[in-house]
């Protein structure tokens, strides 16, 4: 009788699929991805230091009276509120002009969770900018007092505090949504800037437009909420410049990000 010896077949290699990145973890690739590169870096830095430049013209040029809390922050806000939208844009476009959109989506194959993350990730920094530009505000106060240049309010209503936060975040978003829909740098900060204050323009030279300028104009839109007591119209119009100018273009820029090609 002879005996026939099988040898066991070799185990095969898992092919399992590997844990998806949590939305966390994402976030925070997104946010170094912001700060560690030149143009992101100078960007951080020029927000921040806009909003340190403006204390010495509010201490110096600013009546007495007015150098209040509130107003220092509301200048501190200036700088930060015109270059977060280019902020957002960065966050889009650099992926492309620096030509790491392949490793990202090859490791992350859902784009709109990449999307999703960069939204946040600019959230993220908004926040920290704007908390940055109010405890700047807090010494320019404090300086004013020291040197007995401001005799204003120390009050900061929570109201403008939380106004101050969303147009920050509304700022970040929009610029995202113009990065995403045109995926070019410069294009998309000239048309950023072009666009809303063209119509602007000619809603103040066509008589015909002034009452659409008046529900699609940000300049106006944005503004009107600053002010204390803020009507039930004045948030109307917001929502609805916001749609045109932030929704849609967000929707559209995903469309493109979804189709286009990876290369």
């Amino acid at each position: 009788m002879t005996t026939t010896l099988t040898t066991p077949p070799a185990p095969v290699p898992s092919l399992d699929e590997p844990a998806r990145p949590s939305p966390l973890r994402l976030v925070r690739v997104e946010i170094r991805k912001m700060v560690d590169t030149r143009s992101g870096r100078w960007l951080l830095a020029l927000i921040a230091l806009s909003s340190v430049a403006l204390m010495p013209v509010m201490l110096f040029a600013a009546p007495r009276g007015e150098q209040s809390l509130a107003a220092m922050v509301e200048a501190a806000q200036v700088g930060t509120a015109l270059l977060l939208p280019v902020l957002g844009i960065l966050s889009v476009t650099t992926e492309w002009s620096q030509r790491t959109s392949l490793a990202t989506f090859t490791l992350v194959p859902d784009r709109h969770r990449v999307a999703a993350a960069k939204l946040a990730a600019g959230w993220a920094l908004a926040l920290a900018l704007t908390a940055a530009s109010v405890l700047v505000a807090v010494a320019g106060r404090a300086a004013g007092e020291v040197l007995d240049r401001s005799g204003g309010s120390w009050e900061l209503p929570p109201g403008q505090l939380g106004k101050t936060l969303l147009l920050a975040l509304v700022a970040v978003s929009m610029g995202t949504a113009f990065g995403m829909l045109f995926m070019n740098t410069p294009l998309a900060v000239v048309l950023f800037f072009l666009l809303p204050n063209l119509w602007s323009m000619v809603g103040a030279m066509v008589a015909k437009l002034r009452t659409a300028a008046a529900w699609l104009d940000t300049n106006s839109t944005m503004t009107a909420i600053t002010e204390p007591g803020v009507t039930a119209l004045e948030w109307s119009r917001l929502a609805v410049s916001l749609t045109v100018w932030l929704l849609l273009p967000l929707a559209a820029g995903l469309a493109r990000l979804h189709h286009r090609e990876v290369k």
